[in-house]
């Protein structure tokens, strides 16, 4: 089929939202002509440098022509559209005349039009983030964004900050749906427990804690903040710095102030993103960190980041991002301590007597004011628990003592682990024998009950465990 160039010039006057809307249902594509379309895009772009000539390369979307029934069609008008618009907007922003063909690929990029490149292309957290992690199509995001442009001008940010800001960012559905799945408001508190506290976790942290002991020992002199306490947040924040995410935080604030549950927090958390840019702490595109923005070794948010962040290292530079975790450490006991930290106090401990406990039939702890304190990073009694029995851990203490109760298919932890490990012996992947039934252990009861022709249900049971002991 010829890439009919008159019917895509032809078009006429197309609103933003249609526009982005039109590249929305192009993008979907899995068939693409690339090569084609990098060529078709280039040379028609030179026909549209200004926005009316972007709208005449869009229009049609409700034309016959890009009807569901034409779906050749769309194939191959798809791609010269999202192209030309990708190097009009290329022209306008970079004033650039000449475009190679590897240079194309980091343009669509930047403008987020990156379907016909072929791939998905990169975002600035980088390539491994999965898709609903990467900018998509959304007319009703940008629309937002358009408008929050003009509140954050006039609290005193420049264009060329929210230019560079937004240049890679965009709408991200996966950061919503992890905003509603929050592991310690759905894990059982012996779950959680495993996690935070798990074997591997307490070992690198006392390896941690070797390696930056004087760092953590002058910081604890400095603040007042134990610093096994400090070595746990880090521990559960960002395993030691070896997990501080790579989601662009611009992406993932906007796009939660933009959905609305919490809208007034997240813009409040991208202001203060777009103030740390400016003041020139780091660059937009490495300014990355969790689906929620948190960001470097101790995951602070934006607003904690402004108030809070030090620069203990004393290079100029409040920097929580680097190899070095002095700094992020340093403004964590800074958070702590002005939140009411009371120096040398503990967090708690378990005590059979205690008031306070958190799982039914679970153990028992009394806690002082600084397991609150604990509370004000993290708002989660699980969380605090964790942080505290894993300073504890790290200091060299042993494991709880109180038993968890038998949970919902009355198995013990035991009987989990006793399950894990039968299936695996049986050849299928639980991942670790952890004693927690996850998305694995659930899908290895499920091949399991399906290449023995047993109901599928991937849920336990004492007759799947006597089979597994077989």
């Amino acid at each position: 089929m010829e890439w009919d160039s008159e019917i895509v010039l032809s078009m006429t006057s197309l609103s933003h939202a249609n526009e982005i809307h039109m590249i929305s249902l192009v993008s979907g594509a899995r068939e693409r002509a690339p090569d084609a379309a990098w060529a078709a895009g280039r040379k028609y772009s030179e026909r549209c440098n200004d926005e009316p000539g972007q709208a005449r390369l869009t229009r049609g979307l409700s034309s016959p022509l890009f009807s569901p029934k034409s779906n050749a069609l769309r194939k191959y008008l798809g791609p010269v559209v999202r192209c030309a618009l990708g190097f009009c907007q290329s022209r306008r922003e970079y004033s650039m005349t000449q475009v190679s063909r590897r240079q194309f690929g980091i343009l669509l990029s930047a403008t987020s039009l990156t379907a016909c490149s072929g791939g998905g292309g990169t975002s600035a957290g980088g390539s491994g983030l999965p898709r609903d992690l990467r900018p998509q199509p959304n007319a009703s995001y940008d629309a937002w964004v358009r408008v929050f442009r003009t509140r954050a001008r006039s609290r005193g940010i420049s264009d060329r900050i929210l230019n560079q800001a937004f240049r890679d960012a965009g709408y991200l559905p996966g950061v919503v749906t992890r905003d509603r799945n929050q592991t310690e408001f759905k894990r059982t508190l012996e779950d959680y427990l495993s996690i935070a506290a798990s074997d591997k976790r307490i070992a690198d942290g006392r390896r941690a804690f070797a390696r930056h002991r004087r760092t953590l020992e002058a910081i604890e002199a400095r603040f007042g903040v134990d610093k096994y306490i400090l070595t746990a947040v880090w521990g559960l924040e960002s395993f030691y710095g070896t997990r501080m995410g790579e989601i662009p935080v611009i992406s993932a604030v906007s796009t939660l102030a933009w959905e609305g549950r919490r809208g007034r927090f997240f813009e409040a958390q991208l202001m203060d993103a777009l103030r740390i840019i400016q003041a020139g702490d780091i660059p937009a595109p490495r300014m990355v960190g969790s689906w929620a923005g948190a960001m470097g070794h101790t995951q602070y948010i934006p607003s904690t980041y402004t108030a809070y962040a030090v620069d203990f290292d004393g290079d100029g530079r409040r920097n929580i991002w680097g190899a070095n975790p002095a700094d992020a450490i340093a403004g964590t006991a800074n958070y702590l301590a002005r939140r009411g930290w009371t120096r040398g106090l503990s967090w708690g401990r378990e005590d059979p007597g205690g008031a306070f406990q958190p799982q039914p039939s679970g153990p028992r702890f009394t806690v002082t004011s600084n397991f609150r304190v604990i509370k004000r990073y993290n708002n989660s009694n699980s969380y605090a628990l964790g942080v505290g029995h894993l300073a504890d851990r790290i200091r060299g203490a042993g494991p709880l003592r109180q038993g968890f109760p038998p949970d919902r298919y009355g198995f013990t932890k035991e009987d989990r682990i006793a399950l894990q490990r039968g299936l695996i012996r049986a050849g299928f992947d639980v991942g670790d024998a952890d004693g927690i039934i996850g998305t694995k252990t659930t899908a290895a009861i499920e091949a399991f009950q399906r290449t023995r022709g047993f109901p599928v249900t991937g849920e336990p049971s004492r007759g799947l465990l006597n089979r597994l002991a077989i």
